[in-house]
């Protein structure tokens, strides 16, 4: 029996630690498995390239718990150690075993699937355990060794009968870690981290039908059927799908090998998802996954964290910012890529050149997916916009080389289901909606109904009228006009829309110079001042007597400050101030003129008012019930 000291050096146990640290207990399974999975593919790779005579057959990963005993057994049927090994690759803790054996067999050994982390993720072994066991046979022909630590330095090893060739990692599990001896919370964590592992991992036995068994149907005298019940086998429960969808080419997956795919990722999922984006590149990094889009809410933050990144088909994270781009996070599906580093602080992540390539790569590839959808079925494109344009539009917003691919397939819908391109719609409104100055003035409403009387009045002078109610629609305008030239957003039911709606070249008042300045000075005494900057506006006889519309630019600030940026808190803090459009060719406005009793025109401004209010939803409360109730005397 040999005796000895785990050699860790200084100069070798800070670059570990800063690259490996764990702050999470429940990893220990995880590198444990990927360290039998590394030693299953080596010998497959070796049995391969004939520098194994060992026969690899049907390997597993077998998981057993032993509550009485307070042991966890972790056994894999892979390359084993000799005992030289064991010395080599586990008391040397900074060693890598398979960073030497993918350098030896680098020509060769490319796609085998090899982790690498070999050295320090046996050490997470004791986590949770006080003493660790390991009982190794090498595929070669040597003795099998017997390996025992207790979490001190100290190591004794010896040799053992075990026949087998493979390795069984015996943990003793500590008091304070007696959770992992429970079958509930190990199956948690095998299907969180290894559910999609290269190789079958068993754990414990299910029943099943016999598949050899067909159930015979009898008929009594009576002639009821009686059916026999099905006999039960028992067989390994293989807990991992080691074929997942994405390690296979695109070419080789139907339409609903994606959607199986997207049950298995997501089984309380009960919509399918709208389209996929099968990620497949060997270079300038590795990187294999399968996006789904699924349908889309307005709540940003409640689409976040359903990506999985997986290394080697190990799972990683669901947090994957800083990886992926930061409009994508809403989307579903796995990235699996061993060019990305494992355990390491997401600033680091973010500075990383690889994950840099990584995360344009993505960007590039969705918008090229996005682009082909529309080319090849525009008005299925159309169907699935408003599920999918958040995403869209949050990523114009953030990316500026997926903003200026967008341009070919983002569309702009209009109140009456209509959608457009930027390039058609500036061609359908360029002769039609433009300013005094000549600026395109692209109309939009948020709410269909709340602004349903502005619409109509747009719709009526025949211009077009954009739908945009994305939550971010003051970022994106905002985005829109600051790279498009002589274009400005203006909202149906905003002050901008006046220098379009408002009155022609020819349109007149119908009221004298005198007539104007009485209005005016009428009005100014029953409107409030502080609520209220009243315009009046010579417009056709048929608009409304008043609107309110509101400042384009203040309210697009308040907006853009609810949703993160754009504004200071000035904005939220300042007093609402409206702008009330008198149309001064309206038969009421006249008739109010001309009204000879000053509490009659009184009466007939605030009623007039109070409609323009109650249009824009700006009537509440008291003066809501005000407004109710002189309505009623009114109609008396």
């Amino acid at each position: 029996m040999a005796k000895g000291s785990i050699n860790v050096s200084v100069e070798n146990i800070f670059p570990l630690i800063k690259k490996f640290l764990y702050s999470d207990h429940e990893i220990f399974l995880r590198e444990l498995i990927s360290n039998g999975t590394d030693a299953t593919l080596k010998l497959k790779h070796l049995t391969s390239i004939g520098e194994s005579k060992s026969e690899y057959g049907n390997p597993q990963i077998e998981i057993k718990i032993d509550k009485e005993g307070k042991k966890l057994h972790i056994i894999d049927q892979g390359l084993g150690m000799t005992a030289d090994e064991v010395e080599k690759y586990i008391n040397q803790v900074a060693f890598s075993g398979a960073e030497e054996f993918l350098d030896k067999y680098k020509d060769s050994a490319q796609d085998s699937g090899i982790i690498g982390h070999f050295g320090l993720g046996f050490y997470s072994a004791f986590m949770v355990a006080e003493k660790v066991e390991l009982i190794t046979k090498s595929h070669k022909d040597e003795p099998a060794a017997h390996w025992t630590c207790d979490g001190s330095p100290e190591f004794t090893l010896e040799p053992h009968d075990k026949a087998d060739r493979g390795t069984e990692i015996i943990l003793h599990i500590a008091e304070d870690s007696t959770e992992f001896l429970e079958e509930a919370r190990i199956s948690e964590l095998l299907t969180k981290y290894n559910k999609f592992m290269p190789i079958p991992i068993k754990f414990g036995t299910k029943e099943i039908n016999d598949p050899e068994h067909e159930p015979k149907t009898t008929k009594d005298e009576a002639g009821k059927e009686t059916t026999e019940p099905h006999r039960k086998i028992t067989v390994d429960n293989v807990i991992n799908n080691p074929n997942p969808a994405w390690t296979k080419q695109p070419a080789d997956l139907e339409d609903q090998d994606y959607k199986d795919f997207y049950r298995e990722l997501y089984p309380m999922q009960f919509e399918e998802p709208l389209f996929n984006i099968h990620l497949n590149v060997d270079y300038p990094f590795n990187l294999t996954g399968i996006l789904y889009f699924p349908k889309m809410s307005n709540d940003m933050q409640m689409q976040k964290d359903k990506i999985q990144l997986y290394q080697n088909q190990v799972f990683v994270t669901d947090n994957v910012e800083g990886i992926v781009p930061e409009f994508l996070t809403m989307l579903r599906g796995v990235i699996d890529s061993p060019d990305i580093p494992l355990n390491v602080s997401r600033s680091y992540l973010q500075a990383d050149g690889a994950v840099k390539k990584i995360s344009s790569y993505i960007t590039r590839k969705v918008a090229d997916k996005l682009k082909s959808l529309f080319n090849n079925n525009r008005e299925d494109f159309e169907a699935k916009w408003n599920d999918i344009k958040i995403v869209i539009e949050y990523g114009m917003l953030s990316e500026e080389k997926f903003f200026e691919k967008a341009d070919k397939f983002a569309l702009y819908p209009t109140v009456d289901n209509t959608f457009y391109t930027y390039e058609e719609l500036f061609n359908k409104i360029k002769a039609n909606q433009t300013d005094k100055d000549g600026k395109l003035v692209i109309l939009y409403a948020s709410n269909k109904d709340e602004q349903h009387s502005y619409i109509e009045a747009a719709k009526g002078k025949g211009y077009e009228v954009l739908l945009l109610d994305s939550p971010i629609v003051s970022h994106l305008i905002q985005k829109l006009e600051s790279s498009k030239e002589n274009i400005s957003f203006a909202r149906v039911d905003g002050d901008h829309i006046n220098n379009l709606i408002k009155k022609d070249e020819t349109t007149i008042s119908k009221l004298d110079e005198d007539q104007t300045k009485a209005l005016d000075e009428l009005l100014k005494e029953i409107i409030p001042s502080e609520k209220f900057m009243v315009q009046l506006e010579p417009m056709d006889s048929d608009a409304s007597p008043f609107i309110i519309t509101q400042p384009e630019f203040m309210r697009r600030m308040k907006e853009m400050q609810a949703t993160g940026g754009g504004g200071m808190n000035m904005f939220g803090n300042m007093p609402e101030m409206h702008n009330l459009v008198v149309n001064t060719n309206s038969k009421l406005v006249g008739d109010i003129l001309a009204t000879e009793a000053k509490e009659d025109q009184e009466r007939l401004i605030t009623q007039s008012l109070d409609l323009a209010r109650l249009s824009q939803g700006l009537l509440k409360g008291e003066e809501l019930t005000n407004f109710i109730k002189r309505s009623y005397d009114i109609l008396k």
